[in-house]
């Protein structure tokens, strides 16, 4: 057990440089977003704003995580510097299944193929309106298309079974979304950008 924990702990901390990272130009790019929302009479509340900056630290740590070789350790790069080359062809498996099995480090992660990818589909249409299960299908093919292909430059692998799995993952976030907007209706739409009242009144 303390080895998974372990495992997560140390998938944190390879997503934390890209999630500060992500942070950062969220706040950068704050002013000027909100000013284009108010200049076509919308506004965004704070609760939206902290799930949006939630989904941002989410992204950028994603990207920290799978875009560089065997993750980023900020901690081992800090004490041993960054080792080997950065580009460098990696390996391929396009035979589906090859990767499933039901124990022990193959399970944690296969599951965790899934769980990561449940914020591609749960934050989305909790942020936007009109998002549907075609986008989020969508959303898991490309985002996880394009990161298994980019592995492929960064000594890592493309997998299809990665493929599926994370597609499969962002397809279980929209149905945890549909879920929540059935049993709480009314908190699965409050974090959609809304009409400015100032703007209405006027």
């Amino acid at each position: 057990m303390m080895r998974y924990v372990w495992f997560t702990w140390r998938y944190l901390t390879q997503m934390l440089p890209g999630a500060l990272a992500a942070l950062v130009l969220y706040v950068c790019l704050y002013s000027g977003r909100r000013r284009r929302l108010r200049a076509v009479g919308r506004v965004s509340s704070r609760r939206r704003e902290c799930l949006l900056a939630l989904f941002w630290m989410f992204d950028g740590g994603m990207a920290a995580l799978t875009l560089t070789p065997w993750g980023f350790d900020l901690f081992s790069v800090l004490r041993w510097g960054w080792a080997g080359p950065f580009f460098q062809l990696g390996d391929m498996n396009l035979i589906p299944f090859q990767t499933f099995a039901l124990s022990g480090v193959l399970l944690y992660t296969l599951l965790g193929n899934i769980v990561m990818f449940l914020p591609f589909g749960f934050f989305p249409p909790l942020l936007w309106r009109g998002y549907t299960w075609r986008r989020a299908l969508a959303v898991g093919v490309c985002v996880t298309g394009f990161i298994e292909s980019w592995q492929l430059l960064v000594g890592r692998a493309f997998d299809i079974d990665d493929l599926m799995l994370n597609t499969f993952g962002a397809l279980c976030g929209f149905w945890l979304w549909l879920a929540l907007r059935r049993l709480a209706p009314g908190l699965a739409g409050k974090f959609h950008v809304e009409l400015n009242e100032e703007t209405v009144h006027e």
